[in-house]
């Protein structure tokens, strides 16, 4: 009965211990890119254009701060953002840069590219 009780206690405590364990670092910093993205297309026409670029140069530049990586999709959408306000060349930039952070995506850059680039 009393090893019962000792086995009790410790385990017990080791889950309590276990609880206190601190959570892996996120792998992106998200800011409000998802938000944008759900509101863009539930909403279309909601929050201008202009206002998203804002939002999302803003967070680009806290999670750089912060020595943080931006998730998948967010140059692209930003891309698509400068392409919207005819700001070709920064479009260029933001696709050549989601393209070489994320090499699965450059069939997919490569088109976009190829669509904005002035003939």
């Amino acid at each position: 009965m009393r090893y019962k009780k000792i086995s009790l206690a410790i385990l017990l405590a080791s889950s309590m211990l276990a609880g206190c364990a601190p959570s892996p670092p996120k792998l992106y910093q998200w800011g409000s890119y998802e938000e944008q993205v759900y509101a863009m297309y539930t909403d279309p026409g909601k929050v201008p254009v202009e206002t998203q670029l804002q939002n999302l140069e803003m967070d680009y530049q806290n999670i750089r701060a912060n020595n943080g990586a931006v998730p998948p999709g967010f140059h692209a959408h930003l891309g698509y953002l400068y392409f919207q306000v005819g700001k070709t060349d920064q479009a260029l930039q933001s696709f050549a840069t989601e393209k070489s952070l994320f090499p699965e995506s450059t069939v997919y850059m490569d088109r976009l590219i190829a669509r904005v680039k002035p003939q």
